[in-house]
């Protein structure tokens, strides 16, 4: 199973889990298996079998089409993700105190060189549409920009974040008076 959907199934047990108001302990219970087992699937540190994530779901009282509904994999991801700062995944890792955790976005990108930039955009910056040989994710540090992205306009506050195949013609644009500045990663796959 790709990291990913592994993710992603995790993240929808936990979050189907605490909606219900249901302990690790209940949902365990009801899927007859143990409680350490659910927190494993939970924090994505293991992969069940077929028979017990059906057990679980079933213990969620979920459809099995309504959980795997929105569960993507690499190869039907949408070109362009949009991230609020809001929807962000908060997890917890066990005998961790104080750490507040959130994932921004899980995407499987096979032998790639990563780059990290921070990028200062001035007022009235100008830069025709380009593209770049990378799969780009920007985190908005401050101020607020529209991202143009072959045709559409994405408008990106602090806080907020955006992945993309950068083979897609774009470009930001500062929308405010003052300096704007964003975290860039650059994953470039090996050929």
């Amino acid at each position: 199973m790709e990291d990913d959907i592994l993710i992603q199934i995790s993240n929808r047990i936990k979050e189907r889990r605490r909606e219900q108001n249901i302990t690790v302990q209940e949902l365990a219970n009801q899927a007859n298996v143990s409680k350490g087992l659910i927190s494993q699937i939970e924090n994505s540190r293991t992969i069940p079998s077929l028979m017990v994530l059906i057990d679980i779901i079933r213990a969620l009282n979920i459809d099995l089409n309504e959980f795997f509904k929105d569960i993507r994999t690499k190869s039907d991801s949408s070109p362009v993700l949009v991230k609020r700062k809001d929807e962000y995944d908060h997890f917890e890792k066990e005998l961790a105190s104080g750490f507040h955790y959130k994932r921004i976005f899980t995407r499987f990108i096979d032998h790639s060189t990563v780059d990290i930039v921070i990028l200062e955009l001035e007022p009235n910056s100008t830069r025709p549409l380009v593209e770049t040989d990378a799969f780009e994710y920007k985190y908005i540090i401050s101020g607020q920009i529209e991202y143009q992205i072959n045709g559409d306009k994405i408008l990106l506050g602090p806080g907020d974040s955006l992945l993309f195949d950068g083979r897609i013609p774009h470009t930001p644009v500062n929308m405010g008076k003052d300096t704007a500045s964003m975290l860039v990663v650059y994953f470039f796959e090996e050929k």
